[in-house]
């Protein structure tokens, strides 16, 4: 099969290759997929460019773990019945050598989800590490329905999503955002008001919108950037869940700002949400989906033998929703 893989860690035009390797057999419990568009992520390319340091998992990566596609083949254990269906997969490269940017991949058969009609591959293949995650943000720390949601950065792959699902559940959402534009993006999925970081004083813009309140649960993209913020709007036994702090992964602290709030941060980690908490975000986004109700963003469409420039794409910045690779 064609694939793309790399077997040294370092920039993408430098280590990435493309060619043929062999198709994988579904092992007992595992689905095989014909990938049709495979999901860019940042920790995709944070672990092909070493970011986080250490060594390679195994001697050949075949990167990303999202895609969409149609199963073609079952191992045992597995209903047959399930052989041309069209899912949405998760995980796939999460303790295993191989990911979807490829033309096939075998992995857990709960790891490849239907998905609904109406919902294409490339718009599939943004679902996974971007869609799961918003969703244990947003309901982790329990029900938000009546609530006031803040999404930090409400506009990306991540925050679009929080953004919907927030606001699908009964919060009132308020997003940040850097430009007019991302704000149009931001209310499109649902947000009740925007507040442009950029330009305004986010701690002073959220108060005046919640009468000086200030917000019950925060969905955090940059927790080393915006703790301070953060803390400032919590409400008492608020929470903070942080997904991510790219711009600052050390940062200073302040407890008992924070404590005597009685507050809780929580840190999201998808690739290893609890099998219940699987179940949940994958029952409510096939709701969701099925209704209609769920908006997807395709910021391109790549091909494979391209796979390099995407992930430069990604890692410079300024998309604004989801790089796909197209298998």
């Amino acid at each position: 099969m064609k694939a793309a893989w790399y077997e040294t860690l370092g920039p993408a035009e430098t280590v990435l290759t493309v060619g043929d390797i062999p198709t994988p057999t579904p092992a007992p419990g595992e689905v095989l997929v014909r990938l049709a568009a495979s999901g860019i992520n940042p920790s995709d390319v944070k672990k092909r460019a070493g970011w986080h340091g250490g060594a390679l998992e195994f001697p050949r990566i075949v990167p990303h773990s999202d895609g969409a596609g149609v199963i073609e083949a079952v191992g045992d254990g597995v209903p047959l019945d399930r052989i041309g269906q069209h899912v949405w997969v998760y995980n796939a490269q999460w303790e295993r050598p191989n990911g979807t940017a490829a033309e096939y991949v075998a992995l857990p058969a709960a790891l490849a989800v239907p998905l609904p009609d109406g919902v294409g591959f490339e718009e599939g293949a943004c679902l996974g590490i971007p869609a799961c995650t918003a969703h244990y943000a947003v309901t982790g720390d329990g029900p938000v329905e009546g609530r006031t949601v803040l999404v930090q950065g409400g506009a990306g792959a991540v925050g679009f999503y929080a953004v919907q699902m927030a606001a699908l559940s009964g919060a009132t959402v308020i997003a940040t955002v850097s430009s007019p534009e991302k704000a149009a993006i931001a209310r499109a999925g649902g947000a009740h008001h925007t507040v442009d970081y950029k330009r305004d004083d986010v701690g002073a813009a959220v108060l005046d919108l919640t009468g000086g309140a200030g917000v019950d649960h925060i969905v955090e993209v940059d927790l080393g950037a915006n703790i301070a913020t953060d803390t400032a709007l919590l409400k008492r036994r608020g929470s903070v869940a942080a997904y991510s702090s790219t711009s600052r992964p050390r940062f200073e602290f302040d407890y008992y700002g924070f404590g005597y709030k009685g507050a809780r941060l929580r840190f999201v980690q998808v690739y290893i949400l609890t099998e219940a908490e699987r179940r949940t975000a994958v029952a409510d986004l096939t709701r969701w989906m099925t209704a209609g109700r769920l908006r997807h963003r395709v910021a391109e469409a790549i091909p494979l033998d391209a796979i390099a420039e995407a992930h430069h794409r990604l890692e410079a910045g300024g998309v604004t929703g989801n790089i796909v690779v197209t298998c």
